[in-house]
């Protein structure tokens, strides 16, 4: 009979107390099989949130997470008779972040594996395998063993993770969104380093998000967040860096799905917006780094292999390539009220109007419309003029106009051209955090 009971456990935490390695492995395992119910851990949860925990805590409770389910293994892809290192990247999550898109493809066209593993969209933030589904036929759920035949055959796969990688942490994640205790460095953290270290990956490049249409709003919070999960990767022997990168401003000229891999689908062809071209590549040279390849990715952007590599991720996964993407039946332009200078575009802002045009969903398990986003016309530094678009809204449900629009009024604003444009924030890498730095 166990020592341990819920109650204490949640009391100890609720009073300031450090939970023991003891209390964190029970409790953990116990939420896993049902025997700490879900109000129990809600109530733990809480008081995470309320007292925090100390590194000791974090690592124990990342490891009681790994430990809750199975651990992938590629140490045996193999291609030409020599292994394949492995590297993947994680987002904290933002507007407009279709980085994933072409960065796999990327990376993969320079002889490395990348086990993408992604997840869908809630609320503002969209998900990868939401864009990716609007693309006919693709499908995101394949058989362990087709994920492998794929990372030797083509070299990168992006899917859904399967439910035996942290089986805690897909609980607790889903009662962390309903009970208000999802923005805790701690619990990011752990749910975001214990699935990678389950998933096998060799090394790990993070990009923490930091701004308005990000979970953490602060720079300090977002290195202190950066710090602990690097910290978390290299106690579990993956080499793991982060870039903190900015989130007030969404990226790219797109938020939504069939429009994002569409924007996707440029950078590939080697233009696209600047800012999703320049992240794009800072993660991709991380990433050729940690696997051992001495290469400038822009080279493959221009000339046509990660196109080649992305044609080919696609396909694998019964994709068409060459499908036409969804279009949506009905539009609606928002104009510029005035002459000026774009000086803000809240990312915040367009990431909500996106969400309730039909691009994302509020609860797990809803479906999203894929024609569905917002198209902005402008960036901060643009000039406009009275009468110009900002804003192209879609959506397959037109009664949704309404509540977009009101996302988005107090969204963007336009300026005198003297007032605050030399000193735009245009630094999209803020700090890049390692083991020590």
């Amino acid at each position: 009979m166990s020592t341990h009971d819920a109650v204490s456990v949640i009391a100890a935490k609720r009073d300031g107390h450090a939970l023991t390695d003891g209390q964190i492995d029970w409790v953990v395992d116990a939420f896993t099989t049902g025997a700490v119910a879900d109000e129990q851990m809600s109530a733990l949860a809480m008081a995470i949130v309320l007292r925090g925990m100390d590194r000791r805590e974090i690592a124990r409770w990342t490891r009681a997470m790994i430990a809750s389910g199975d651990r992938m293994d590629f140490g045996a892809l193999r291609r030409d008779g020599r292994s394949l290192r492995t590297v993947d990247k994680h987002s904290t999550g933002g507007v407009g972040d279709k980085i994933t898109l072409p960065l796999a493809p990327l990376v993969a066209s320079y002889g490395l594996a990348v086990p993408q593993l992604s997840g869908r969209g809630l609320g503002h933030t969209g998900g990868t395998l939401d864009k990716l589904e609007s693309i006919p036929g693709w499908r995101a759920d394949v058989t362990a063993a087709d994920m492998m035949t794929q990372l030797e055959n083509v070299g990168a796969i992006v899917c859904a993770a399967g439910s035996g990688l942290a089986p805690a942490d897909k609980r607790l994640y889903a009662l962390r969104d309903v009970t208000a205790t999802v923005e805790s460095i701690p619990l990011i953290a752990s749910s975001i380093m214990s699935k990678k270290i389950a998933e096998g990956t060799g090394a790990l490049v993070l990009d923490v998000k930091v701004g308005s249409g990000a979970f953490m709003k602060s720079i300090d919070d977002a290195r202190e967040l950066a710090e602990t999960m690097v910290a978390l990767g290299a106690d579990a022997g993956v080499e793991t860096v982060a870039l903190v990168t900015a989130m007030s401003t969404p990226l790219g000229y797109t938020a939504g799905n069939a429009i994002e891999v569409e924007e996707s689908l440029e950078v590939l062809s080697g233009g696209g917006p600047d800012d999703v071209v320049e992240l794009t590549l800072a993660l991709a040279a991380e990433m050729l780094a940690a696997g051992g390849i001495d290469a400038d990715p822009a080279t493959n952007l221009s000339n046509g292999r990660a196109m080649d590599s992305w044609r080919a991720m696609i396909a694998a996964q019964g994709g068409d390539p060459d499908a036409p993407l969804p279009r949506a039946d009905h539009q609606e332009v928002i104009t510029a009220e005035r002459d000026g200078v774009v000086t803000r575009l809240d990312a915040l802002g367009v990431g909500v109007a996106a969400w309730r045009l039909g691009a994302g969903r509020a609860r797990q398990g809803e479906d999203v419309q894929h024609e569905a986003g917002v198209r902005w016309h402008a960036r901060p530094g643009d000039r406009v003029h009275a009468g110009d678009p900002l804003f192209t809204l879609s959506t397959q449900t037109p009664e949704r106009f309404a509540s977009a629009r009101e996302a988005l009024a107090d969204a963007v604003t336009v300026a005198d051209a003297h007032d605050g444009v030399s000193d735009l924030a245009g630094t999209l890498i803020i700090d890049r955090v390692t083991v020590g730095s």
